[in-house]
């Protein structure tokens, strides 16, 4: 379907007729004094107001102004997938984040380089949500707004490394960070997803205060509690197995996700990662659909090509005819 963005152009299509009616062309004899009074001047006729020129150029104009009047091609209404949810990520960078506890495609990686991965692949198929990205260690950082563009969200969390927000673990920060951003939002679910491995010692508030204002905000809260329950290191006396997971508070986390109507999962290795996010992907699923969209093509440069071809077809023969007679 064929419309212009700019109809009120089309008022200017009497301008030339104007521009002629009032501006008319001065007589040779005014336009060049002659010194010596004998000389006069002939006035040659071309054919510029004969043949075809006049019809190039009005068809010119009007060309001209079709460009200017911005011609679209409106395509048929689509539904863009908008879900109405905002999805906050908060991911922990402190130091036990380095631990090499985790398997990944049969290869030893940190947990945070599991994370990296997993979370990735999990934002990648959460198209439609607005999704946001916290990074937490002794303090917690907003590193990415709520935004639809999930390549932007996915390269900053891959752009990340441990240790960048600190060593230590701030979840109530976190936390309290997620619920300023999301409460701000319209009503349509707000979900927070909280990644880490410890326990918290540092920030400047409780994460079950933090919890309490989440509930009251409409926040939901999916904790994820992440490492290996046995690992085996070298000793003095040989390698012995220890539980790299030992600080993990899952109680806390538990009673965060309890709180806000999320729920707690256990990833003591990347299978049960990966099984975290997928739970989350369905417990959150995406039905809702945003406004219509019509798709439009801008069609200007046609009739702007066609008013400057026939520009050159009252120019150029002209010039020619000109050049001629001087020959």
């Amino acid at each position: 379907m064929l419309e212009f963005a700019w109809p009120w152009i089309a008022l200017l299509l009497p301008l030339p007729w104007l521009l002629r009616r009032w501006l008319r062309p001065v007589a040779p004899g005014e336009a060049l004094y002659l010194p010596h009074p004998g000389l006069r001047l002939s006035v040659m006729e071309g054919n510029a107001a004969h043949g075809m020129t006049p019809w190039l150029l009005a068809l010119a104009w009007l060309s001209l102004l079709a460009a200017a009047a911005r011609p679209q091609w409106v395509g048929p209404p689509q539904a863009q997938q908008r879900t109405g949810r905002a999805l906050m990520l908060a991911v922990d960078l402190s130091g036990s984040m380095q631990t090499g506890d985790m398997q990944l495609a049969g290869q030893q990686v940190s947990r945070f380089g599991a994370v990296e991965a997993i979370a990735g692949d999990f934002i990648a198929r959460r198209s439609g949500d607005e999704i946001g990205l916290i990074l937490f260690g002794s303090q917690a950082f907003l590193v990415t707004p709520l935004t639809y563009d999930l390549s932007a969200v996915r390269a900053q969390l891959q752009g990340a490394a441990v240790g960048l927000a600190g060593s230590e673990t701030a979840i109530g920060d976190a936390i309290a960070v997620a619920v300023k951003r999301l409460s701000a939002l319209p009503q349509p679910a707000r979900v927070l997803v909280l990644l880490t491995d410890g326990v918290n010692n540092a920030g400047t508030i409780v994460p079950r205060d933090a919890a309490r204002a989440a509930k009251a905000a409409g926040v939901r809260i999916y904790t994820i509690g992440i490492g290996a329950n046995r690992m085996s290191v070298p000793g003095f006396f040989g390698s012995q197995v220890v539980n790299p997971s030992a600080e993990l508070d899952a109680d806390m986390l538990t009673e965060i996700a309890t709180q806000t109507g999320g729920k707690f999962f256990r990833a003591a290795d990347s299978d049960q990662l990966v099984a975290a996010y997928r739970a989350i992907d369905a417990l959150e699923p995406m039905q809702q659909h945003g406004p219509t969209l019509r798709p439009r093509h801008e069609l200007f440069r046609w009739p702007l090509l066609l008013s400057i071809a026939l520009l050159l077809l009252t120019i150029v023969p002209r010039q020619w005819r000109v050049a001629g007679r001087r020959a």
